[in-house]
């Protein structure tokens, strides 16, 4: 084990960096702290970490003081027996003179696969010099092990696939605004693309056919390495029939009652607590959110029915059946997607009336309402979506709130306030501007 853990980590000393697009992503290594970035499986970690190699490499740090290993690897299923003692035996043996004298920088991508890694990196921050970064696509297994293992000693930030910034910084096109006509014609056109392909940067410029392949090879690696193997599900069957259920109705509304029952209607004999832990697990992986009723009353907020959105909306596309959902569906995830790369505090809305805005986000200090539309031509869909959102606006003691549209701009001025209809591609951008503070 310990000749083949020098070979792979000189490999990659002598490899040629693929670092792909710069991401937008604000992480900040702290000293005495590992940093772990946490998400989807496919959406660009690795290149992440690849980045801030090549960063350290043009500040002159020496390529022998990098050590980098990714545990899917599968020439690694032999530490689980080894332990990952042998990671520091193998890279020691290789440069004994660094040992305790010289700043070794450890990049680990989803270590979480491999038991009792928690108190390895423990110890490596305490008795090695070392800076420790780490990345993972499991959200509760790392933030619970973080939480109890290490003892303060991480700092953890999310990753997505591609923004539309990021998609755009990918074409090599400015975002920043304000824009010329034909810069905004330029942004139209790229989102139109962004549309069709989604963020994971795989896909991005690949043809549809292909694009779908790649997208169901992400959706069936979801589900068996980051479900099946990892919780050890009897029943596999029964997670991939409840994914594509979800998947095909991304934005609606869901109970686990009739989870539960379609589920038994296929023959599947998974009680509500395994729908619940599947559900949970969805979410563990990053690849689909729930979001809740806003309401002061916990109880109220688990009693009442649920909504689905996925991690990308093009994904959606590639695998679902199609026939329950629609552009709208699309769009509405699309934005849920944005709000989600920004704050992990997101709700939908009922008035007392009865009439739902889609999302009211908590972030900076403040509330956003957003309802989503793909055109308020028709006066009587004009008049639901303005009046959901006057609504909730007067409960809330709000004087603004976002109507996100396909092409639509305008504003609309009510007693409660004014509501912005903006087109989907402005909003994708003017929140990440808000978000970074530009």
């Amino acid at each position: 084990m310990i000749a083949m853990l020098k070979e792979i980590i000189l490999d990659f000393q002598d490899v040629e960096l693929e670092t792909g697009v710069p991401r937008r992503v604000k992480v900040t290594p702290v000293a005495g702290k590992a940093t772990v970035c946490i998400g989807v499986r496919r959406c660009g970690k690795s290149t992440f970490m690849f980045q801030f190699i090549k960063r350290l490499l043009e500040s002159g740090v020496p390529k022998q003081n990098i050590l980098y290993l990714n545990f899917f690897d599968d020439r690694l299923h032999g530490l689980q027996h080894y332990g990952l003692g042998a990671v520091l035996e193998a890279y020691f043996s290789l440069y004994p003179a660094k040992k305790n004298t010289e700043k070794v920088y450890c990049f680990f991508d989803e270590i979480q696969v491999v038991n009792g890694w928690e108190s390895f990196v423990d110890r490596l921050m305490r008795m090695e010099k070392c800076e420790v970064f780490i990345t993972g696509s499991s959200a509760q297994m790392l933030s619970r092990e973080i939480a109890t293992q290490m003892r303060g000693r991480a700092l953890s930030w999310e990753m997505f696939p591609f923004s539309f910034r990021e998609f755009l910084d990918s074409k090599g096109i400015d975002g920043s605004g304000p824009f010329s006509t034909k810069q905004r014609l330029m942004v139209q056109k790229a989102f139109e693309e962004y549309w069709d392909s989604g963020g994971f940067p795989e896909v991005v410029g690949l043809a549809r056919s292909l694009r779908i392949m790649i997208h169901q090879e992400y959706f069936n690696a979801v589900l068996f390495r980051d479900l099946v193997e990892r919780h050890d599900i009897s029943h596999p069957r029964a997670v991939a029939d409840l994914a594509h259920r979800l998947v095909d109705n991304t934005s609606s509304l869901y109970s686990v009652n009739s989870l539960t029952g379609y589920l038994k209607s296929l023959g599947h004999n998974a009680p509500k607590s395994a729908v619940s832990d599947y559900l949970e697990w969805f979410e563990d992986a990053y690849f689909l959110f729930t979001v809740r009723i806003f309401d002061c009353s916990l109880a109220r907020t688990n009693a009442n029915p649920k909504k689905i959105y996925c991690v990308d909306h093009s994904l959606v596309s590639s695998v679902s059946s199609g026939i329950l959902v629609n552009s709208g569906h699309l769009l509405e995830n699309l934005v849920f997607t944005a709000l989600r790369r920004v704050t992990p505090d997101i709700f939908y809305f009922k008035s007392k009336g009865g009439r739902e805005v889609d999302f009211i986000a908590q972030f900076q200090g403040r509330r956003l309402l957003v309802q989503v539309c793909e055109s308020l031509s028709d006066r009587q869909t004009r008049g639901r979506e303005v009046s959901a959102l006057s609504d909730a606006m007067t409960e809330l003691s709000l004087s603004s709130g976002i109507i996100v549209t396909r092409n639509e701009e305008e504003r609309i001025q009510l007693e409660s306030g004014s509501i912005d209809v903006v087109p989907v591609w402005r909003f994708l951008l003017n929140l990440q501007e808000q978000e970074s503070g530009e």
